[in-house]
């Protein structure tokens, strides 16, 4: 029997939920049981949630839990956020009966919080693309229309804040993988700076620090008390000391942020096309900016943004090569038990020269140095978080014609020179031209965030993205809570599911 109904649930944020449940209102047990319901009811439609953990729930549950979270229900992400004995999928065929050996460091951390891990969420093939659609798991679907992607790479985590299953997710962020699902689906969604979250203890930093784990929430409290409980102790093997506020996020982000100098931008760095839906997300934040007194104009780093593009697609294809080799030197996988996609990324990897790499990987500090730049002068730049609406499912997917020509030449054993071509990259570009704003961020190892101000006239959420400077978690959640507050989302709910 169902003790807490699905409205009740709803209406609660996790902060909240925590707050019921150390008041003795309603029970980790009777919430979860909650979560499983609204979990039963609308997974089947979504596929957002792959590996049930609800056996293992109910005994967490049962159990006496503690810490400034305890009782509220939680997903990870099925990449990366390893839970000890159960296997963490990356979305991949490869790695479907592989068990983690030990609980992640950020996994440990959330349930030193108390919260109560009951499933694990969709993902692509190691999180290599924007959309959610691995062969293994099948396609994961937007709530707000089921027809449309959630985004990626944490599209399941996305997809269940929205349906309400959970009103936040762990989720992770290497190119956009936080804040692109959080644009599709309606979402609030942080990626915080370069080393301030641990990445161990089976890796130092995720792609150079360019990949941090995070989460995805309704609430800006709720990512801010997050923060909080993923920096609450150090991780004494890791590379990082990394500088923490005098104060904790959930207090920062209660703060109002003063006046701030907001640049924005609406030109795609790639020169590609940027919808006008895009375009108008832009405009109406600049509206409610200006409408807070904030000053915002026309501004943007001075960056190479097809170069920066470019240095971004060499990592990724080796961090895809690396993987791929790891899994087969330690599992005995074949190549086909990876996606074409995949394996046709890691083989463009395996045709770079490692001085070549190097110098890619080099660039990095000019692209970091050019926007320390445009922060001297900018507290924030707002850009779209997405090109273009929310794709429809497939609508990326790699024509069949595409496909044959990549197969014969993998098995003629030419991907490697064709990817050594201005042909290869253009295409890769293509790929990137629906998220071209995101990357930044990440290779510059700055906080930027996705904040869900603006729906197309299909009723599609469309998010915004502000990015940071050098250790600017705190303005950023400043200024989300404010804009939450002139323009409240939280209660906003898609119909239908």
């Amino acid at each position: 029997m169902i003790v807490v109904d699905y409205e009740e649930y709803r209406r609660y944020d996790a902060v909240g939920l925590a707050e019921l449940v150390a008041r003795g209102e309603v029970s980790a047990a009777d919430l979860l049981e909650a979560a499983i319901d609204r979990a039963e009811q609308v997974n089947p439609k979504l596929n957002a949630i792959v590996y049930p953990m609800y056996g293992i729930a109910r005994e967490r549950a049962a159990s006496e839990l503690s810490g400034p979270l305890a009782g509220v229900p939680f997903l990870l992400k099925d990449l990366g956020q390893d839970y000890a004995g159960l296997p963490t999928g990356s979305g991949s065929r490869s790695l479907r009966g592989r068990a983690a050996a030990a609980h992640s460091v950020n996994v440990r951390r959330w349930l030193d919080a108390g919260l109560v891990v009951f499933g694990k969420t969709a993902t692509p093939e190691f999180g290599t693309k924007a959309v959610t659609e691995p062969v293994a798991t099948g396609p994961t679907r937007n709530p707000w229309n089921l027809g449309h992607t959630p985004g990626g790479s944490s599209g399941g985590a996305a997809a269940a804040v929205a349906a309400g299953i959970v009103p936040v997710a762990g989720a992770s962020d290497g190119g956009g993988s936080i804040r692109i699902p959080a644009a599709c689906c309606g979402l609030f969604g942080l990626k915080p700076g370069r080393g301030l979250l641990s990445s161990g203890p089976l890796r130092a930093e995720g792609f150079h620090g360019a990949a941090t784990d995070g989460v995805i929430s309704r609430t800006v409290r709720d990512t801010a008390a997050m923060l909080d409980a993923l920096t609450a102790t150090r991780d004494l093997g890791g590379p990082y000391l990394p500088a923490l506020p005098d104060v904790p996020f959930l207090e920062l982000a209660a703060r109002e942020p003063g006046k701030l100098r907001i640049g924005y931008m609406t030109r795609s760095p790639l020169g590609s096309a940027v919808h006008d839906d895009a375009v108008a997300a832009v405009e109406h934040a600049r509206s409610v900016l200006e409408k807070l007194g904030h000053d915002v104009e026309p501004a943007e780093p001075e960056i190479d943004g097809r170069q920066l593009a470019r240095d971004f697609l060499t990592g990724w294809s080796a961090y895809a090569a690396t993987i791929i080799a790891d899994i087969r030197r330690t599992t005995g996988a074949k190549p086909q038990d990876f996606e074409l996609d995949t394996r046709m990324l890691a083989a463009a990897a395996w045709a770079v020269k490692a001085p070549d790499y190097v110098a890619a990987h080099q660039r990095w500090n000019g692209y970091t140095r050019a926007l320390a730049t445009f922060h001297e002068r900018y507290d924030l730049l707002l850009t779209p978080t997405l090109a273009r609406p929310p794709v429809r499912i497939g609508e990326l997917a790699t024509p069949p014609a595409v496909r044959l020509a990549a197969q014969v030449m993998e098995q003629l054993k030419l991907v490697g020179a064709f990817s050594k071509t201005n042909a290869w990259y253009e295409q890769a570009l293509t790929n990137l031209a629906p998220v071209p704003f995101t990357q930044l961020a990440n290779i510059t190892g700055r906080p930027a965030m996705s904040v869900p101000l603006h729906r197309t006239a299909q009723g599609l959420p469309l998010g915004v993205q502000f990015v940071g400077g050098l250790g600017g978690e705190g303005t950023l959640l400043a200024l989300a809570t404010q804009l939450e507050s002139a323009q409240p989302w939280a209660r906003d709910e898609p119909a239908g599911i």
